[in-house]
């Protein structure tokens, strides 16, 4: 038997030049890649293949690929994406960077981030901050904001195509025993089904936009301080062409993937901050959204005959699929009492995945006076003709998220009655169960609390403090919780009391295993 010769690789000159023009201390080769890195510097050359969804098979085709990938990626990551390179061979017959002589080939040039600043690795090991997630969520809520809708792609017709093909994968690598993908397919379908009126409407009003496409933990590193989403889909419009809530959904399992829920919680809560109700009404999507993330991971890690790893995403993609309950939690006491903390740990217990949505009045202060949430607002900003405006915002957004079926943590201090009977009526009028809260914490602890914030959202001090207890709060009926532990005792106390058909309901949690995460903190 005889067998045909293996071809020589075309670029392999190329890549052989580039590494020692670069100096190359390692060399990272994908599917449809070639990384050459140095100690401060990045070539990264197309190779030549034609696959199904992509076709880099002439020095052209990939010299327009490369000027797409920098100009889509700087969308993200200006100062990492440093432009184009062409490989050149002069009249001596040898290669040089942008020569006079005929063209070969192109690369993308970039800065090199350190090994370490990988958003994966560091959510493995535990150094993602929750300043990184609410500054990463804003940045991709910038971004979102400043892309042109598309009306042509997306769609109901665009995520039936998605299922209909990872179908095809999965039976080609099954992640699992073929009845369960049966099983979880059509549960997807069911879910398009129901959800399809809504992704449609999505598109009409101008959700569907240029995205980063594949915004999972791997392509986010931090860059000079800032998290920076790089390596976007640049090969296929139709992939990366998306509902924004759907290019999110990629980050927000990844970070509950790797038992992250509050950071999960936290990104949500921030990109929704940036934007608004622009795409509050779209939360119902995001359990079908995030478990389809997880699916396609699935099938792409059983491919590569990952077999643990592609059951582990297969297993999180049902889980994820979880059904919503609209509820109103509302969480009172006075500044120090541990409110935006227990909300905070509160929200990822509320399923579906990522949790609740939480509106704290001092956010949504700042966000009135156009300021950052940490920027210390004047004396004027806490009139009692502000606060009610911000009260009331407060309660129409509540009302607004619980109606739509989500749930709905509120932080407050809720001293008024007023305020606790008008938050409980916003429940009523949404059609959705109501739970009032109240902190019981000492004053010296609350005090002690209070002096101790720095870069807080809340402005309140000691003399704040003072003053709210001068105060007449009338009978609160609420029911009193011991804030002076952890905020996630106080988080399993709070479930605890929910109406037994709530707990039940929200015991079913998109983590696999919940003990297991807890067993190892977040930040």
């Amino acid at each position: 038997m005889t067998h045909s010769p293996i071809p020589p690789d075309p670029q392999k000159d190329v890549i052989a030049f580039l590494a020692t023009r670069l100096r190359a201390t390692q060399t990272i080769v994908t599917h449809i890649s070639t990384v050459l890195l140095s100690q401060d510097r990045v070539y990264k050359l197309k190779r030549s293949v034609h696959l199904p969804y992509l076709d880099f098979s002439t020095p052209e085709l990939r010299a327009a690929m490369c000027a797409r990938e920098v100009a889509l990626n700087r969308r993200f990551a200006p100062a990492l994406y440093l432009g184009l390179r062409c490989v050149t061979r002069e009249a001596d017959g040898n290669l040089t960077l942008d020569g006079s002589g005929a063209f070969v080939e192109s690369v993308v040039e970039m800065r090199r981030f350190p090994d370490d600043a990988l958003f994966d690795d560091m959510a493995r090991e535990r150094r993602l901050t929750k300043e990184m997630i609410e500054r990463l969520a804003r940045r991709i809520a910038a971004a979102h904001e400043a892309a042109a809708p598309d009306f042509a792609r997306g769609g109901a017709a665009s995520m039936r195509a998605i299922i209909e093909s990872m179908e095809t994968s999965l039976r080609q690598a099954p992640p699992a025993p073929m009845e369960e993908i049966d099983a979880h397919l059509a549960a997807l379908r069911r879910a398009l089904a129901e959800n399809a009126a809504l992704i449609d409407a999505r598109r009409q009003a101008g959700k569907v936009r240029p995205c980063h496409g594949d915004l999972n933990l791997r392509n986010v590193c931090l860059f000079e301080g800032e998290p920076t989403p790089f390596d976007c889909i640049e090969f296929s419009d139709d992939i990366s062409t998306i509902d924004v809530l759907y290019d999110l959904a990629f980050l927000l399992m990844d970070l509950w993937r790797v038992g992250l829920p509050a950071l999960a919680n936290l990104a949500l809560n921030r990109y929704l901050d940036a934007r608004k109700e622009k795409e509050e009404e779209g939360l119902p999507l995001l359990a079908l959204f995030m478990s389809l993330r997880a699916a396609i991971r699935a099938h792409v890690e059983a491919s590569q005959q990952h077999a643990d790893v592609a059951r582990d995403y297969f297993n999180l993609s049902r889980a994820l699929l979880a059904p919503a309950q609209g509820v109103v939690i509302a969480i009172g006491g006075f500044s120090g009492s541990g409110k935006s903390s227990a909300a905070a740990a509160l929200a990822p217990l509320l399923t579906p995945a990522p949790g609740a949505r939480i509106f704290n009045s001092d956010r949504l202060r700042k966000e009135l006076f156009g300021a950052a949430s940490t920027d210390r607002l004047p004396p004027k900003a806490y009139r009692s003709d502000v606060s009610e405006k911000v009260y009331r915002e407060m309660f129409d957004a509540a009302e607004r998220v619980a109606k739509i079926g989500w749930p709905v943590v509120v932080d407050a201090v809720f001293d008024r009655p007023e305020d606790r009977a008008a938050i409980e009526a916003a429940a009523q009028m949404a059609g959705a169960p109501f739970f009032g809260f109240w902190l019981d914490l000492d004053l010296p602890q609350r005090l002690a609390r209070v002096d101790a914030r720095v870069n807080d959202v809340s402005d309140a001090t000691r003399e704040v403090l003072q003053a709210q207890m001068t105060k007449e709060t009338g009978e609160i009926a609420w029911l009193r919780v011991n804030a002076g532990r952890e905020p996630q005792k106080t988080a399993d106390e709070i479930i605890a009391n929910l109406a037994p058909s709530l707990r039940a309901f929200f015991s079913k949690s998109g983590i696999p295993d919940f003990a297991k995460v807890r067993s190892n903190p977040e930040p």
